[in-house]
């Protein structure tokens, strides 16, 4: 069984691929954003040397840190997202379409990463009773670390750019 005419299958997987590149940077957004709210409400109650550890500037970069890369990363969740909504549009702009790969990988690579780091993170604020099972950090970890490896790491997305990037004729 055939799925289109020689040559007309790899551009509409291109685009499948892309699409699903998207929808896993939105589900790390939300694992990102979750690490973060469970972090600050974390160190928000957590006393250590008579005061909440929310306190110490240590925690504060870090928890600054987390949510500038969750902004980040739900800004290019965002521009990814209406990419692929213009594209599937009946009415849409075709020609966005090439730069529908672009938008997916951005959004992958920088949701992997961040989804990474804030889980990585969140799991260093809360000490060693954060691998317990009393808190679901580890879980948002371990989802984290699988999630990085699906459709290509952060580092493979950025190979992907550079390629579309540099590779092409224009560049040569």
């Amino acid at each position: 069984m055939r799925l289109g005419e020689e040559g007309q299958v790899w551009p509409q997987l291109q685009k499948t691929l892309a699409l699903a590149k998207i929808a896993l940077a939105a589900e790390q957004l939300g694992v990102a954003s979750e690490s973060l709210d469970m972090a600050v409400a974390y160190t928000m109650e957590r006393e250590q040397f008579g005061r909440v550890i929310a306190g110490y500037q240590a925690v504060k970069h870090k928890a600054a840190d987390m949510k500038l890369k969750t902004e980040v990363a739900c800004s290019a969740v965002y521009y990814a997202a209406c990419v692929a909504s213009e594209v599937l549009a009946p009415e849409g702009d075709q020609q966005l379409a090439a730069e529908l790969e672009e938008a997916a990988a951005m959004a992958k690579g920088y949701c992997s990463d961040t989804v990474f780091y804030n889980a990585g993170s969140a799991l260093q604020l809360f000490g060693g009773v954060g691998f317990t099972a009393e808190y679901d950090i580890q879980l948002y970890f371990k989802r984290a670390k699988a999630s990085e490896l699906y459709l290509g790491n952060g580092a493979a997305q950025r190979e992907l750019i550079a390629a579309m990037l540099l590779d092409s004729e224009d560049a040569q």
